[in-house]
């Protein structure tokens, strides 16, 4: 079938893939622009996992200052070359996610990142509000798991919803970049500071 150029450019424009990535995702989806959207992530995130395993020693440090000075991050994000670093999508992203750091306050950047002590605490109170609720014995596990895998979604960066896209997890928006950048780009380290927060003694 004959795929309109003003299709591809919408699909273009959606997803940042090439133009002849757009085409042939548009001819292997029948022209239906919502499942090539999702060919084209399953695409991206197939390109990303062949590159993750790549150095990432360039990249950058960005900021971000809430408006009135009471929240500030500092992010670290890397990627292999220093040109990759300087070109405005990355830039882009870097910024982006520093805001979003800021705006939904998560604690790790991964879940292998959470204390085994920290898992068990959450455990135990998950179990417990169950049990008190009068749930079942048998489905107990599974409610817990459930609550679990919320709360890691929710204190893990790569895992969050994405402040500006919340169907994307932040981890899938990095695949994404990957998918156009070429390069492997990860999220390093970062800081979120609040004024007057509490601090671990």
């Amino acid at each position: 079938m004959e795929i309109k150029a003003t299709v591809v450019k919408d699909l273009r424009e959606k997803t940042s893939a090439g133009i002849m990535d757009c085409k042939k995702a548009l001819k292997e989806t029948s022209g239906d622009i919502d499942k090539a959207i999702e060919y084209l992530r399953k695409k991206g995130l197939a390109t990303a996992a062949k590159k993750l395993g790549r150095a990432s020693k360039e990249g950058t440090i960005g900021s971000y200052i809430h408006p009135g000075g009471k929240i500030g991050v500092l992010v670290e994000v890397n990627c292999e070359t220093d040109f990759v670093a300087k070109t405005s999508d990355f830039m882009d992203f870097v910024k982006n996610i520093a805001m979003h750091i800021a705006a939904a306050n998560p604690i790790y950047l991964k879940r292998e990142a959470v204390p085994k002590e920290v898992l068990e605490k959450e455990r135990d109170i998950y179990k417990s509000q169950a049990l008190d609720s009068g749930k079942p014995e048998k489905v107990i596990d599974k409610i817990v798991d459930g609550k679990l895998e919320k709360y890691l979604s929710e204190v893990c960066l790569l895992g969050q919803s994405y402040v500006k896209e919340p169907d994307l997890t932040i981890k899938e928006l990095i695949d994404t970049l990957i998918s156009k950048l070429g390069e492997n780009i990860s999220i390093r380290r970062f800081g979120r500071f609040q004024l007057s927060e509490k601090l671990d003694d």
